[in-house]
């Protein structure tokens, strides 16, 4: 019976472990991409100040850059969306062992 309850609290231990790393990533993960999207936003903010938007290659250029980090940010939250439900599917897991 001892054995049990060393087995139990070094899983306890782990659990903790694992889902302080979880938060942790997730943090880093919400950091990073906040930076991302504000770094791109003042590209943004920049070509549209210093575009002439009356020629063509310029207005071009904007919609390809458009078009293009649209697609991006889509794939990066089609991504955050993946990897949470994941997340909550390891946590899940976690908390039946518990039981």
């Amino acid at each position: 019976m001892e054995g049990y309850m060393v087995d139990e609290v070094k899983l306890d231990a782990l659990r903790s472990d694992v889902l302080d790393r979880i938060d942790q990533s997730e943090r880093r993960f919400k950091l990073a991409f906040i930076a991302a999207v504000s770094f791109e936003a003042l590209f943004l903010v920049a070509f549209l100040l210093l575009a002439d938007l009356s020629n063509r290659i310029h207005l071009l250029l904007l919609i390809a850059s458009v078009g293009t980090y649209g697609i991006v940010v889509l794939s990066i939250v089609a991504l955050g969306a993946h990897l949470n439900r994941g997340v909550l599917r390891v946590l899940k897991a976690i908390e039946m062992l518990r039981k």
